[in-house]
């Protein structure tokens, strides 16, 4: 079996024709390729920039191993599977909260690549075994909690942290990012944040120059008059260089502040894989446990040498549904762009600049979204929570997370948050399973839709 490097040309090499699909082993016009692999690290921006600046890490290294990371991606799945990996929003609730334990930069990315490792081993198990023991012990009312309390348990950051540093930029960029992702259509829509983003710039340095320098929380976490966007690192960096590395550390506490996020990832890589299936009309269940395997080893590469975790991107998935190309070659191209901007250390400081405000105004939306995400898991699959066995380890479960609630073990050693809250869940629902009247058991679906799904016609709900 190849590697999924060879593709025939579509056609004419200009445009599907009617009807028609351009298949992942197919490919447009290598300028066309091009321009779509172009299309599809913008279309990732959005997400890919914040999330590393959001975690304090390097968002240079962290595009540039979005791209390694599609590589290694692509090779896994010999061509199979056509997607971009960009950086994980679902860490950015664990890196807040080991950094408020007191913990750094490695030790965020430490945690995050044993979470990658067990990601790597879940997709093995599922290779072997097949998708029936992943589900079996998450279940969807499983892990729309887990993702429904990793979203929410970023809700004070925003309020703390982010929106204090200018609540009427913060307030702006929130209208245009809701408005950008309600109103366009199309390619415009899948980059509603990225959009944003250049809104919040934009309305930051005009708010510099009409009332001046702003009182209140700045970058080093102290109230000082600051402007708002300092482009003072901009002019620093240098045009070509290789971004910062740094070794990982290894803490227990934030390894487990960060497991319960491995729920999340293959709730996501499962909907994923199964919306690109029906797109390109090729069930691709045989090459589940490869695409959490390759997303578990990419994850653990990139955070290696510093860098965050990556994961299969909808933003992507939304481009080729649009474009209606699932060429594998435009992610080729796609990889090799985000090595050229990672290469470049004054693209890094642009995105590094990013206002406090305008992150909150983009916050508030984006980790609502993420949370909601998890409510999307239960619709997909009919979750009924009228079901006290449902009901009662996702009601305790969820507010334990959002909530910030702490359970100490010792002197050295608590339990809080979105650890003890996936805990709560995950095992008081198969304690109460257990232990519960048969007329409260039904069967379980074996595999979940996925936190995704892109079809043009979404059967009626029972």
């Amino acid at each position: 079996m190849g590697l999924g490097v060879r593709w025939t040309l579509h056609g004419d090499g200009r445009t599907p024709a009617p009807g028609a699909v351009v298949k992942p082993d197919e490919r447009l016009s290598w300028p066309r390729t091009a321009g779509l692999g172009a299309q599809h690290v913008v279309a990732m921006f959005g997400a890919s920039f914040v999330a590393p600046v959001l975690m304090g890490l390097d968002p240079n290294l962290a595009i540039m191993m979005s791209g390694v990371a599609t590589i290694l991606f692509l090779l896994a799945t010999r061509g199979r599977i056509p997607s971009y990996l960009g950086c994980s929003l679902s860490f950015v609730g664990v890196a807040a909260a080991i950094r408020a334990q007191g913990g750094g930069s490695a030790a965020v990315t430490g945690a995050i690549l044993v979470v990658g490792g067990v990601l790597l081993l879940s997709g093995l198990a599922v290779r072997k075994f097949g998708a029936r023991i992943i589900h079996a012990a998450m279940p969807p009312v499983v892990t729309g909690a887990v993702v429904m309390l990793i979203g929410f348990n970023l809700a004070p950051v925003t309020a703390g942290t982010y929106w204090p540093a200018d609540q009427w930029t913060a307030l702006l960029t929130m209208l245009v990012t809701g408005a950008a992702v309600v109103c366009l259509r199309g390619f415009w829509s899948r980059i509603a944040i990225f959009l944003g983003l250049v809104f919040g710039y934009v309305v930051s340095w005009v708010f510099d120059r009409v009332f001046g320098k702003i009182h209140s929380v700045g970058g080093s976490g102290r109230v000082t008059d600051h402007w708002r966007l300092d482009l003072s690192g901009v002019a620093k960096a240098d045009w070509i260089g290789l971004p910062s590395l740094h070794a990982p550390s290894f803490h227990w506490s934030a390894v487990l502040v960060a497991l319960p996020v491995v729920i999340a990832l293959i709730a996501e890589n499962a909907g994923h894989v199964k919306a690109v299936g029906e797109m390109i009309d090729d069930p691709l269940d045989d090459q589940l446990g490869t695409a959490i395997a390759a997303d578990g080893a990419a994850t653990v590469l990139s955070t290696a040498v510093g860098g965050p975790a990556n994961t299969t991107y909808s933003e992507n998935i939304g481009v080729m549904a649009a474009t209606r190309v699932y060429s594998t070659a435009a992610y080729w191209a796609a990889a090799g762009f985000a090595l050229l901007f990672g290469l470049c250390p004054k693209f890094g400081a642009v995105v590094a600049a990013v206002p406090g405000g305008v992150l909150g105004g983009i916050t508030v939306i984006l980790y609502g979204m993420i949370g909601l995400l998890g409510a999307q898991i239960w619709v997909h699959n009919t979750v009924d929570l009228r079901n006290p066995l449902n009901l009662v380890p996702v009601a305790a479960g969820v507010i334990i997370g959002v909530g910030g609630v702490s359970l100490k073990i010792s002197q050295n050693f608590e339990l809080g948050g979105i650890a003890l809250g996936t805990i709560v869940v995950l095992l008081g629902y198969h304690v109460l399973r257990a232990l519960a009247p048969a007329h409260l058991k039904p069967q379980e679906p074996l595999l979940d839709a996925g936190t995704s799904t892109y079809d043009s016609e979404r059967p009626a709900q029972p």
